[in-house]
């Protein structure tokens, strides 16, 4: 079922690197981070170039756009953006376009964001929307009018109802395997605040981040990393979840400082992978994502 939306992927990924406005004719279409690139692109199809700035495995807090790349953006025909400060690199590259008259859509405020409640981004707002399926799917709407609005002859109606439904499914999927943890171990701990929206979703609890922030850019300090390892040692947590693209060498010290078996299992929760990975699709990302959680916590 999922295979099929991969559809042109890695072409697709390849304009991020190769493709320039109007060099098919087609209308081009700019989006910053390859999992809304994915979405994009399922929705798209053939009628448009999608550019996708961020390759497979990219971390969009440090993410920084090249001179080329930035001049393609100040020639799209729509920009896509998932904004509330994860794409910290590109951020003036946007408002660039922005000024210059370009459309541009950003998913995040669009997609009832929340507030960071712990650590040191309290109060600002979460931008980590897709590990919520169910705010994808106004994310998927948001996309579809935005094309139909700002890109004369295309139809996008139809593959996005299609997407919505895989979307549906896929909240099912994942809402049966986690009901199958039980509660007391429902407690996620990751290496910064990236799985708001999906602990909210399916009833988790966020116990601390090795970063105590919803930024990769932070450092934590001894004493964070200190108090963290209390935190899980109190907590009972025997894992924890770092990115497939970060590190791990903070979350292994903060495990051996915790003086208790605690494994660290990577995941992909900012980055699609390369199509040779286990995530190089949006719904891969969160269907491997959701086993591994849900083995990982049982």
């Amino acid at each position: 079922m999922k295979r099929a939306l991969v559809l042109a992927l890695p072409v697709l990924l390849l304009l991020s690197a190769c493709s320039d406005s109007g060099t098919s004719g087609a209308p081009t279409i700019v989006v910053t981070t390859n999992i809304l690139g994915d979405i994009t692109s399922n929705i798209v199809g053939d009628q448009a170039e999608v550019m996708v700035l961020m390759p497979p495995n990219s971390d969009p807090h440090s993410f920084d756009i090249s001179a080329s790349d930035a001049a393609r953006v100040s020639r799209a025909d729509l920009v896509i953006a998932n904004g509330l400060g994860l794409e910290e690199g590109i951020v003036s590259t946007v408002d660039a376009a922005r000024a210059e008259g370009i459309p541009i859509v950003e998913a995040g405020p669009a997609a009832d964001p929340i507030p960071y409640v712990s650590g040191q981004s309290t109060g600002t707002q979460d931008p980590h929307i897709w590990t919520d399926p169910e705010r994808m799917r106004g994310v998927v709407a948001l996309i579809r009018d935005a094309i139909t609005t700002n890109i004369d002859g295309v139809d996008v109606d139809s593959a996005a109802t299609e997407y919505d439904s895989r979307l549906v499914e896929l909240d099912a999927r994942m809402a049966e395997q986690f009901d199958a943890i039980a509660p007391e171990k429902r407690k996620l701990v990751t290496n910064h605040h990236v799985f708001g929206y999906l602990a909210e979703r399916y009833g988790f609890e966020v116990v601390g981040a090795v970063i105590p922030s919803g930024t990769t850019l932070a450092s934590p300090s001894a004493s964070d990393l200190s108090e963290l390892a209390d935190t899980v040692r109190k907590a009972g947590v025997r894992t924890i979840f770092v990115d497939t693209s970060q590190p791990d060498r903070l979350a292994q010290v903060m495990a051996s400082e915790a003086g208790v078996r605690i494994d660290v299992v990577s995941l992909y929760t900012e980055s699609l992978g390369d199509e040779n990975s286990e995530a190089p699709t949006y719904l891969d990302m969160m269907e491997f994502n959701t086993a591994a959680i849900a083995i990982g916590l049982s």
